[in-house]
């Protein structure tokens, strides 16, 4: 039986992914911020761990590597609504074995835990990134420099604050729709 903590600040989609894992027969533990995470990994080393990107006024990217010096053979998937390219490569960089953008089903989680390797087939998209995909890349590459601070970042990037967050809150298409003519 393979086992999992999930640490995700929204309580019912922890829920209902625990729910669905236990289903699969794994154990399950749930999290919904890094400090409960560390206590939980602390008392049993997890296998696998499902890490949300942002855990509140947390990062999950600063969860990885704590989680790694308590368990070093954990495999950790980051799961995130917020996905971009910069905190794709930090996850990575920092130990995490895959990235997955929300909604992904538990079949895609297991099977990112089992991924060993990188995928050479991978398709590469026919058309480059809008503008505004690009913006959001840029904002998110600056945002994770900075640790999650939306203050530091938006003077970085020479930006209001409120500017900033209503950006963040919004989520770009990640390509223009296709002009026929």
């Amino acid at each position: 039986m393979s086992d999992i903590l999930i640490v995700d600040d929204d309580a019912a989609l922890a829920g209902v992914l625990a729910r669905a894992f236990s289903r699969r027969g794994w154990a399950c533990r749930q999290a919904h911020d890094a400090t409960t995470a560390l206590a939980l990994a602390q008392q049993r080393a997890p296998r696998q761990a499902l890490v949300d990107l942002k855990l509140g006024e947390d990062s999950g990217l600063r969860l990885v590597p704590a989680l790694l010096a308590l368990a070093p053979d954990c495999r950790i998937v980051m799961l995130t609504g917020y996905a971009s390219i910069a905190t794709a490569i930090e996850a990575i960089k920092l130990g995490a074995v895959h990235y997955l953008a929300k909604p992904a089903t538990v079949d895609e989680i297991i099977s990112a835990f089992d991924r060993l390797q990188g995928d050479s087939e991978a398709e590469v998209g026919a058309q480059p990134l809008s503008m505004d995909r690009l913006e959001w890349e840029h904002i998110q590459k600056v945002l994770a420099e900075q640790g999650g601070n939306i203050s530091a970042t938006a003077r970085v990037l020479n930006m209001h604050r409120r500017t900033l967050q209503r950006k963040l809150g919004k989520r770009p298409s990640p390509n223009p729709p296709v002009r026929q003519g």
